[in-house]
């Protein structure tokens, strides 16, 4: 039997699945969690169209959001708004 490798990607299919990802992600109070999984969002919509839109480098997109990286806060708020992604802040 021939296994695919599983990729969350996969998954997010729709923007109802992006953001409950996305909150399910910040939930763990984990930065770097939430990076990959916001990554994981950006790969799914389309790592280029992301990059052109939010000005950021195609290249540096995958270093920031992933596992090993540590994007600025600027970086996420950027792809998040090209997302049309907002944060909301509740007690």
């Amino acid at each position: 039997m021939k296994l695919k490798k599983f990729d969350v990607v996969d998954f997010l299919d729709n923007d109802e699945a992006m953001i409950e990802y996305l909150n399910v992600a910040l939930e763990t109070n984990d930065p770097k969690y939430f990076a990959k999984a916001l990554g994981n969002v950006a790969r799914a919509k389309g790592m280029t169209s992301i990059s052109d839109a939010s000005g950021l480098g195609r290249q540096s997109l995958y270093r920031s959001l992933s596992e090993e990286g540590n994007p600025r806060i600027d970086t996420l708020f950027k792809v998040l708004d090209t997302l049309n992604i907002r944060l909301a802040i509740t007690q």
